[in-house]
């Protein structure tokens, strides 16, 4: 059984990837997880397993985001199980590659739905749920600060996170606190061509690709930090300052 005393944590998108990170960080540092997971059923035994590692618990709830009504029910299905809400980290997301001539409604809506919608739709939920001290990360990325062409959708869905991240700060103040975290090459998607890989390693001041466990430390410094609300911190090497 559950240790009720033990904070909860929701994490979307946990069953992989950087979402995945973010859970068994948490984990790490004393919060059970809900974790939240779509597509990635054969994934999530590996991601509760390395909960479980770090030494958390975690209780699955499926979920296509895109549905309108999702959201807010995935935040109720996860207090109505775990009893209570601490924190939120909405990091489910899709990164689709559009160019310009390819995109339809249907695809444009899907990525708006899920990058940006999903993440209002559960804080706004949860905000009824999280206690005097709660705190709300959305994961954006570097597209929210340069133009990719090929990913149009995809960046306005993350410029529109940014903004609604300093929304809500003002919004949910003072209870709550919403942050926001933007990486640059932590994890590149899979079959990325490798070529354009080697040329943003070579093209970020670091010389070097970032990891999971970057994002998974400035999601902890956002969570101690009690003076900071409204706030994005770039998490990119410094390619946002190369030019």
């Amino acid at each position: 059984m559950r240790d009720s005393k033990r904070p909860v944590a929701l994490v979307t998108g946990a069953a992989h990837r950087v979402g995945r990170a973010l859970a068994v960080g948490l984990a790490a540092n004393g919060y059970d997880i809900a974790l939240h997971y779509h597509a990635s059923a054969e994934k999530v035994g590996d991601a509760r397993d390395a909960i479980e590692k770090a030494g958390g618990t975690s209780t699955l709830f499926q979920a296509d985001l895109r549905d309108v009504e999702a959201p807010a029910r995935l935040v109720r299905d996860a207090v109505d199980s775990m009893g209570r809400l601490d924190v939120v980290v909405n990091s489910a997301a899709v990164m689709l590659r559009m160019p310009m001539g390819t995109i339809t409604g249907e695809l444009w809506d899907s990525v708006l739905d899920l990058n940006l919608r999903a993440p209002f739709l559960i804080a706004q939920e949860a905000s009824r749920y999280l206690p005097d001290g709660g705190s709300i990360i959305n994961i954006t990325d570097l597209a929210a600060f340069e133009v990719w062409p090929p990913y149009v959708p995809h960046g306005v869905s993350k410029t529109g996170l940014v903004y609604l991240t300093q929304a809500l700060a003002r919004l949910l103040a003072p209870r709550i606190r919403v942050n926001a975290i933007a990486p640059g090459t932590v994890l590149l998607p899979e079959n990325f061509d490798p070529v354009f890989a080697a040329r943003l390693t070579e093209t970020t001041p670091l010389k070097r690709d970032g990891s999971p466990d970057d994002v998974v430390q400035a999601m902890l410094y956002l969570l101690n930090a009690s003076y900071v609300t409204g706030e994005t911190i770039i998490v990119d090497g410094g390619r946002r300052v190369r030019h």
